[in-house]
């Protein structure tokens, strides 16, 4: 098994949930991964347990990578933890695959010289947000890193507290006034690719704004957004 090569030219590649097109989503395994090759940055998913931790995931449920039914929001930390995730298989004989920490993304992030790319996802309270950056800032990896969301608000806690933070703000939509809002917040843009036009990339261009994509896991898809000009192309396999 290997990654797609492709030329990227100034295009920089962003590994989505680490390299999960060879190593489960999400894991250590598959920031180790992606930390060995070429990326530029490491995308990840964090939520805030029921007792106010963070954890790595992207579903709300933990069911899909674990087997194990449980609301993640409504779960504490310590049991999160306790859950095996099941490799890419299915099986769950790897003790090693298990939901990573917010410390322990960083950290490899930090290792491997990787730009870290935080999703916050669902709504969080202004005050966990700025814990998050709190936290990174003590790890000394707050420079290095771009905080995304599919919630406004929360990449709008994200600038109160650190005016110059890279943001982006995530969608899978581009409807006029969406892109008259992100370009007013002056936030990067991360879109579904399929909605990407080479005219929005440059009108965010000529607003000073970057663009990354999601998520492109085939060569000529990739060729046409480079062409475009895209800033990030999100991909699970393509290097």
């Amino acid at each position: 098994m290997n990654t797609k090569k492709i030329e990227k030219g100034n295009t920089r590649i962003i590994a989505h949930r680490g390299l999960s097109g060879l190593e489960q989503e999400n894991t250590t395994q598959a920031f180790v991964a992606a930390g060995n090759r070429s990326y530029y940055g490491i995308e990840t998913d964090i939520h805030l347990t029921a007792d106010e931790n963070f954890i790595v995931i992207h579903d709300d449920n933990t069911a899909r990578v674990t087997g194990i039914d449980r609301v993640v929001e409504e779960t504490d930390f310590a049991m999160l933890r306790e859950m095996k995730v099941m490799d890419m298989d299915g099986s769950t004989t790897r003790n090693d695959l298990r939901l990573p920490t917010l410390e322990e993304y960083v950290q490899i992030c930090k290792k491997y010289e990787k730009v870290c790319v935080l999703e916050l996802k669902n709504h969080m309270p202004r005050e966990q947000v700025w814990r998050v950056i709190d936290r990174l800032s003590e790890l000394d990896y707050l420079d290095q890193t771009v905080f995304i969301s599919f919630d406004f608000e929360n990449l709008v806690f994200v600038r109160e507290k650190a005016p110059d933070q890279a943001v982006q703000f995530l969608t899978d939509k581009l409807g006029e006034e969406i892109i008259e809002q992100v370009i007013e917040h002056h936030f990067d843009l991360d879109v579904y690719h399929r909605v990407l036009t080479e005219e929005i990339v440059s009108r965010f261009h000529n607003a000073g704004l970057r663009v990354n994509c999601w998520t492109v896991n085939h060569r000529a898809d990739a060729a046409r957004l480079i062409s475009w000009g895209v800033d990030f192309i999100t991909t699970n396999i393509i290097e």
